[in-house]
């Protein structure tokens, strides 16, 4: 990976600006420990996309379409106003593009949810972006090391693994729709690999996505199911697990190396299915565990690679 850039969001790539300005007002002199508490907290966040989204579509009856509407337009509103609390326009920042592979993203992955658990998801999730960058590198020929090979191979076959039919195999359907919102995912994160402000992009593409999810909810009127849970979830997922998420861990990537950065997102997972055995009561599978150890492990290895590529 190129010095200067960093992996964030499950993948989004985004070079680090010294002394960019951000709501926390945190600049590069900032202590170790502040960079690893900010860090856990975006960890946390990231992971709590997919634990919010499987509590309200598993329990309160909010149909997915809603619970993708709720959680960009509320994410925008959030980014909106971080926009203007640091003292500048979201103007000009973010493209359709972006926005509609943003919008792909959170739509399938909502209607993911609806039958796969946390883990499990957001172990296809990642998976199918880390596959989808690494391609993407390979096509357009960027210089590929052996650990690099090595690592996309064992987390493809990990994803494939976990796919395999079987009785404890994840929805095949669900699962089909959780690997397209990664590949969109990961369309969105090489997008943004363009310097500049990480946080008003963002804004921007979210802002942008808005029109999306209203023809979604339009299109899907008839099967709308709203309640004040469901859509708590929704406004949670927006403002905390999306909006301020992202925001805090740009704020973090002032403190982390390229490689660092790239590593901790290991921990997305993990977080995911830890919470879904807590909090959902979800079980966790051989199968599942040996998928991730494999997903995980060439991921890693993916990593080791590009540092020593760097």
């Amino acid at each position: 990976m190129p010095a200067g850039f960093a992996r964030c969001g499950l993948g989004v790539v985004t070079r680090r600006q010294p002394g960019t300005r951000n709501l926390l007002n945190v600049n590069h002199s900032m202590s170790p420990a502040r960079v690893r508490v900010l860090t856990l907290v975006a960890m946390i966040a990231f992971a709590g996309n997919s634990l919010l989204c499987r509590l309200a579509l598993k329990g309160t009856g909010i149909d997915p379409a809603s619970f993708t509407s709720i959680r960009m337009i509320s994410g925008a509103v959030c980014l909106w106003f971080i926009t203007q609390v640091r003292g500048g326009s979201h103007s000009g920042s973010g493209s359709w593009l972006s926005a509609f592979a943003l919008f792909l993203y959170a739509a399938a992955f909502s209607f993911a949810y609806v039958s796969l658990t946390a883990g499990t998801g957001a172990l296809l999730l990642f998976g199918a972006v880390q596959v989808t960058m690494f391609g993407y590198g390979f096509w357009n020929g960027e210089r590929i090391r052996v650990p690099q090979v090595i690592g996309f191979l064992l987390a493809f076959g990990g994803l494939l693994g976990l796919l395999l039919r079987g009785i404890s195999a994840p929805p095949l359907q669900g699962s089909a729709l959780m690997l397209g919102a990664g590949v969109a995912w990961g369309v969105y994160s090489l997008r943004g690999r363009n310097p500049g402000d990480a946080t008003r992009a963002t804004a921007g593409n979210f802002l942008r996505a808005v029109p999306f999810v209203a023809v979604l909810s339009a299109a899907t009127l008839p099967f709308v199911s709203l309640n004040s849970t469901g859509v708590f979830y929704a406004v949670s997922s927006g403002v905390l697990a999306s909006g301020l998420g992202y925001v805090i861990w740009y704020t973090a990537l002032q403190g982390l190396s390229a490689s660092s950065a790239a590593t901790v997102q290991l921990s997305v997972p993990v977080l995911a299915a830890a919470g879904g055995i807590i909090f959902l009561g979800e079980q966790l599978s051989a199968r599942l565990f040996i998928a991730a150890t494999a997903i995980l492990g060439g991921i890693a290895l993916t990593i080791l690679g590009e540092r020593k590529s760097s």
